[in-house]
C-alpha cells in the first residue's frame, strides 16, 4: 500500500535531512518548475537519489532492487512500450503469472501503474530503483546496440576491420564478464532468422539474455575467433578453440566452440573458473558419511573407481578433486581427457585427438608404458577402452574414470553389457560415485509453506503441519527462487558381498539390495533429505532425480 507525500515529508524532517524551512523554499521551487518535489530534494543537495530510493522503499514496504544485478528477458521488456518506459522512468522485470513487476523511481506515481496494467495487460507489483539506474537500463535493453553500424560482407579483409571495432570489442567483453559475474557456465550466441539470441547457462538452466541486431553476427563471431587462435575464413566446418582472460584477479578459461547453422555460425562459449571448478572434496557438497566413503576409496593403492550420471552432473569437477587430493610427489598421475578442462599443476595430462591416432584405448596403452602410480581415463565409451583399464586397475594402478549411467548398479550392468568378464570386473572394481546437481533454495528469500498430500506421499510424512521451503523469488536469485546447486550422490563403496554378485551377473535390483544392507543410500532418499531440510525444493528433485525413472 503506497504511503502519501506527507508521510515521506515527515521522514525527511525527523531524520534531519532537511529542515521546516528548506521544505518550504523547496516547495516555492516547486511551484516555479515542473519538476516533482524529491527531483528538486535531490537537486538541492539534501540527499542523494541513493538515499532517497533507499528512504522510499523503506517508507512504502516496496522491495529495493539492483538493475545492475538483474537479467531481463526480451519477451518480458515487450511487454510495455519503449515510450512508456521513458515517459514514465519504468522497466519491467519479470512476469510471473498475469503478475507483472515493475521498477519504478517514483513509487507515488500512480499514472504510471495504471499505464503499465492497460498496456501489458497485466496486475503489476512495484518495486524500486534508482532514476539513473531504469533510464541506463531502458537504453540497455530498449535500444542497445544502436549506435554500432557494421556492414555485411564477405570480405575477410573487412570483416577483421569491423571485428577491432571498439563497440564490437566492448560487446564481446561484456557478455563475457557478465557471465563470469553471474557464475554462468556457458554463453550461447545463436543466430535467429532476424536477429541474434544472447543466452546464458546459469545454475543448469539456459536463461534468455538479450537479443542483437543480425548485422552484428559476422563481426562478433570474428573477433570471438580471434581470441580463440581460429580461423576467421572457415565459416562452413566447425571449429574449436581457447582463451584465457583475468577477471577481478581470478584466471578464466574460455573454451570456444563454433558450428555452422542455417541462419549463420553459432558460438557457444564454456566459461571455466578455476576458482569455483578446482574444489576440495569437502567442498563438492557430498554429506559426512560420503566424504568418508570418498577417503575410504583414495586410501587404496589400486583398483577402479568409476563416477557416474549425465552429462552437466559435475563428474569432472569430481575428478578432479580426488586426483588433486592425492597428488603426491611421490605418484606419477596421468590423465586422457577429451578434452582437458583445467591444466592442474603436478599431474600429467593428455588429449583425445583421433586424427593423431590418440583415442581412449590407444592413449591408455601409452600411458602404460609411463610408469603411473594413478590414471585418470575421461571416459569409458566401448569395450577396448574399459579392458585396458579393468586390467591397469588390476595390475597395481588406480584407475579413475566416467560412465554415463543413472545409478551406482547401473555402473556394473553398463560394463558387463560392454562384455567385460564379470570376474575380471569382480576383482578391480573399488567404488562407484553417482551424482546429479540440484539448485539450491536461495537463502535471502527462502520460505517454508505446508506440504501438499502429493509431497508429503513422496516424503513417506502423514503429518499434518508438514513443512517444506521454497524461494519466492528475489534481486538476489534473479527472482528465480534458486542461487547455486550442490550435489546428490549414491556413493557405494565395494564389498566382498558385491563382487559376488557381480561375478555371477546378479540383477540390479540384488545388488542394490546389498548396497542398502551395508547402508549406502540411493540418490533419491538423499534427493528427499535435501528437501525436508530446505536446501533444494520439492520441484527440483523432481526434475532432476524423480523425472528420468518416468522416462
Amino acid at each position: 500500500m503506497l504511503m502519501d507525500r506527507k508521510n515521506l515529508e515527515d521522514y525527511l524532517l525527523e531524520e534531519n535531512y532537511m529542515t521546516e524551512a528548506d521544505l518550504k523554499r523547496v516547495k516555492e521551487i516547486q511551484i516555479a518548475s515542473d519538476k516533482k518535489l524529491y527531483e528538486i530534494i535531490i537537486d538541492e543537495g539534501f540527499i542523494s537519489e541513493g538515499e532517497l530510493t533507499e528512504i522510499l522503499a523503506l517508507s512504502t514496504g516496496f522491495p529495493r532492487v539492483n538493475l545492475s544485478k538483474l537479467y531481463i528477458s526480451p519477451d518480458v521488456i515487450k511487454l510495455v512500450p519503449e515510450y512508456l518506459a521513458i515517459k514514465h522512468t519504468v522497466l519491467p522485470i519479470k512476469k510471473d503469472g498475469n503478475l507483472l513487476i515493475l521498477a519504478v523511481s517514483n513509487p507515488y506515481d500512480i499514472f504510471a501503474v495504471d499505464d503499465i496494467k492497460i498496456a501489458s495487460g497485466c496486475d503489476v507489483q512495484v518495486v524500486i530503483a534508482t532514476k539513473k539506474e531504469i533510464q541506463k537500463a531502458i537504453e540497455a535493453y530498449y535500444n542497445p546496440y544502436a549506435n554500432i553500424v557494421v556492414n555485411e560482407t564477405n570480405n575477410v579483409n573487412e570483416e577483421l576491420e569491423e571485428a577491432e571495432k571498439a563497440p564490437v570489442i566492448k560487446l564481446v567483453d561484456t557478455l563475457v564478464h557478465q557471465a563470469v559475474k553471474k557464475n554462468a557456465s556457458d554463453i550461447h550466441i545463436e543466430p535467429q532468422e532476424k536477429n541474434v539470441r544472447v543466452r546464458y547457462r546459469l545454475d543448469g538452466e539456459l536463461a534468455q539474455i538479450m537479443f542483437f541486431d543480425k548485422a552484428l553476427l559476422q563481426a562478433i563471431i570474428a573477433r570471438i575467433k580471434i581470441m580463440a587462435n581460429l580461423d576467421i575464413t572457415k565459416k562452413r566446418v566447425p571449429q574449436d578453440g581457447s582463451f584465457k582472460l583475468t577477471f577481478e584477479n581470478h584466471i578464466i578459461d574460455i573454451r570456444v566452440s563454433t558450428i555452422p547453422t542455417i541462419n549463420g555460425e553459432k558460438a557457444v562459449l564454456r566459461v571455466l573458473n578455476r576458482d569455483r571448478f578446482l574444489l576440495s572434496i569437502d567442498q563438492l557438497g557430498f554429506n559426512k558419511k560420503q566424504k568418508n566413503c570418498i577417503y575410504k576409496m583414495l586410501d587404496l593403492p589400486h583398483g577402479m573407481i568409476l563416477v557416474c550420471g549425465p552429462t552437466g552432473c559435475g563428474k569432472t569437477t569430481t575428478l578432479y578433486s580426488m586426483i588433486n587430493h592425492i597428488n603426491k610427489p611421490n605418484k606419477n598421475i596421468v590423465t586422457l581427457e577429451d578434452p582437458v578442462e583445467y591444466a592442474l599443476c603436478g599431474i600429467n595430462q593428455m588429449q583425445i585427438n583421433p586424427k593423431s591416432g590418440i583415442t581412449f584405448a590407444n592413449g591408455l596403452r601409452a600411458i602404460l608404458r609411463q610408469d603411473p602410480n594413478v590414471i585418470m581415463v575421461g571416459e569409458i565409451r566401448d569395450r577396448e577402452t574399459a579392458d585396458i583399464a579393468i586390467r591397469a586397475a588390476l595390475t597395481g594402478h588406480l584407475v579413475f574414470s566416467t560412465l554415463h549411467t543413472n545409478s551406482a548398479s547401473g555402473a556394473i550392468a553398463r560394463l558387463l553389457d560392454m562384455g567385460v568378464e564379470p570376474y575380471l570386473l569382480a576383482s578391480c572394481l573399488a567404488g562407484i560415485i553417482s551424482q546429479r546437481l540440484v539448485r539450491k533454495t536461495c537463502i535471502i528469500c527462502k520460505e517454508d509453506y505446508l506440504a501438499s498430500e502429493n509431497e508429503k506421499a513422496y516424503m513417506d510424512v502423514s503429518d499434518e503441519g508438514f513443512k517444506l521451503f521454497k524461494g519466492k523469488g528475489c534481486n538476489s536469485c534473479n527472482f528465480t527462487g534458486y542461487s547455486g546447486r550442490t550435489v546428490v550422490g549414491e556413493i557405494v563403496n565395494i564389498h566382498s558381498a558385491h563382487r559376488k554378485l557381480i561375478s555371477r551377473q546378479a540383477t540390479l535390483q540384488e545388488i542394490d539390495k546389498v548396497s542398502r544392507s551395508f547402508g549406502y543410500e540411493n540418490i533419491k532418499d538423499n534427493a528427499l533429505k535435501l528437501v525436508k531440510s530446505g536446501i533444494t525444493t520439492f520441484e527440483e528433485a523432481m526434475r532432476v532425480i524423480f523425472q528420468e525413472s518416468l522416462d
